[in-house]
């Protein structure tokens, strides 16, 4: 990998940021498109549903197999590498003409996506010194965050005006502008390494073990509780990954002072937030009965919130330590959700939007803080597959905040109590992630056996 870095290329963290806004862009907006999708293609519910799980499922089972192929790749290889095949895949998408093609050509997306989403924390650590990172890990994660929110909104303006393909095509511009930052501001790469063999035997466990916890929780959440069992499944096959010799640094970084607490801070503040911003549309529809449009903007106070102290939580954590900042983060967003739990019937989007904006102030602060945490206590070597791993935290916390919130909602009947009670179970989810960062670095949170 590279060494340290003379200066601060900023350019190099806009690009990254950039590229992590496309691939969370392309997780949620497709979701505003489906109805679309499938009136043109004559396709069923069932079916479509795999347009979304042909993208999420690689971005889980590839996400830490491809950190550690990061960790023996040039940092301007592997950029070009992904960028290009994302930017390719996104322009197939658009082109398909049937819904073979489509799901192929999102799993292609999904697979590319994987790699530069491990990738692009790695970027921005090398990109600036050490007293600047956590002012750069703020960038990129605010950019991230705002591309899966800002994904429904721009769907549906793109998809009125231009047609759904676009919602794709504009993934190729932006990709060439990553790659042209990328190749002048990274030094030359080595040649290409392909994976081998056990990389993919390591990403087909990997696979299996996602499908299966997917499965179970978006069964779970339309059909009852009772699918949460069929995430057993995944245990063989996670219990066969941990036999390989590739998931030995993945246990070792875990095990590393400092490093565990950030992954499942973020994993448990993930889940809660997520889990929250699932359920309010539907209580804003239902029970308060405002319009759609009227819905969009009252979920826009929690990005708004992040887009104003995002930055503010990177330049404190670069004059204090992350970790603290980060903490103040986590108790900012426990108090946001907590003033939501008790979710009046006459509450309106005036009452919700400020207490969104309390827990978006707060995940502002927490999110690169947080990440910095991680990389600063990772060594050079594993870098990499930090970045891999806290991209996973991520993404199965996305997953698991709006399956948990459904389950609980629909064992009382999908009624107010129902929801209040899921707020509830967010609340102590984010509170679980002031824990989390509370628990002293020199006491593992992981414990694994020699």
């Amino acid at each position: 990998m590279n060494g340290e870095t003379p200066r601060d290329r900023w350019w190099l963290v806009a690009a990254s940021g950039i590229a992590v806004f496309m691939t969370q862009l392309d997780a949620t907006v497709v979701n505003v498109a489906l109805p679309t999708i499938q009136e043109r293609m004559g396709i069923g519910p069932s079916l479509a549903q795999w347009v979304v799980l042909a993208y999420t499922l690689p971005l889980i089972a590839l996400t830490v197999p491809s950190g550690r192929w990061l960790d023996g790749v040039g940092t301007r290889t592997a950029l070009v590498l992904s960028v290009s095949g994302f930017g390719a895949a996104s322009a197939l998408v658009g082109l398909a003409p049937g819904i073979a093609w489509l799901v192929a050509a999102r799993a292609a997306q999904g697979a590319f996506g994987a790699v530069l989403l491990a990738l692009i924390s790695l970027l921005a650590t090398i990109a600036v010194r050490e007293q600047a990172r956590g002012r750069a890990m703020s960038l990129v994660l605010l950019l991230g965050s705002l591309g899966g929110m800002s994904g429904p909104v721009l769907g549906g303006l793109l998809i009125e005006t231009l047609g759904w393909p676009w919602i794709f095509y504009l993934n190729v511009p932006a990709s060439v502008l990553v790659i042209a930052t990328g190749m002048t501001q990274l030094p030359p790469g080595g040649r290409p390494r392909l994976p081998d063999r056990v990389w993919a035997v390591e990403a087909g466990l990997l696979g299996a073990a996602s499908v299966a916890l997917l499965l179970a929780l978006s069964l779970a959440g339309g059909s009852g509780a009772g699918w949460v069992a069929l995430a057993a499944v995944a245990v063989p096959f996670v219990l066969a990954w941990l036999r390989l010799p590739g998931s030995r640094p993945v246990v070792d970084l875990l095990r590393s002072p400092g490093v565990a607490a950030p992954h499942l801070a973020l994993l448990a503040e993930m889940a809660a937030v997520m889990a929250v911003q699932f359920l309010i549309p539907f209580h804003l529809q239902r029970v308060a009965a405002v319009p759609p449009a009227q819905i969009g903007l009252t979920m826009l106070a929690f990005p708004v919130a992040m887009l104003l102290t995002g930055p503010v939580g990177g330049a404190l954590a670069d004059r204090w330590k992350p970790a603290r900042v980060a903490w103040l983060g986590t108790i900012v967003v426990t108090a946001g959700l907590a003033l939501i739990i008790p979710l009046g019937s006459d509450w309106g989007p005036a009452d919700l939007a400020w207490r969104l904006a309390v827990a978006g102030a707060g995940a502002g602060l927490f999110a690169g803080p947080d990440q910095a945490m991680a990389m600063a206590g990772t060594p050079r070597r594993l870098l990499g597959t930090t970045a891999a791993t806290t991209s996973l935290a991520r993404q199965l916390g996305a997953a698991l905040g709006p399956a948990l919130a459904t389950g609980v909602w629909a064992f009382s009947g999908y009624d107010l109590q129902g929801m209040r009670l899921a707020v509830a179970l967010a609340t102590a989810l984010a509170g679980a992630s002031v824990l989390a960062l509370t628990w002293p670095a020199r006491r593992p949170l992981i414990r694994t056996t020699q």
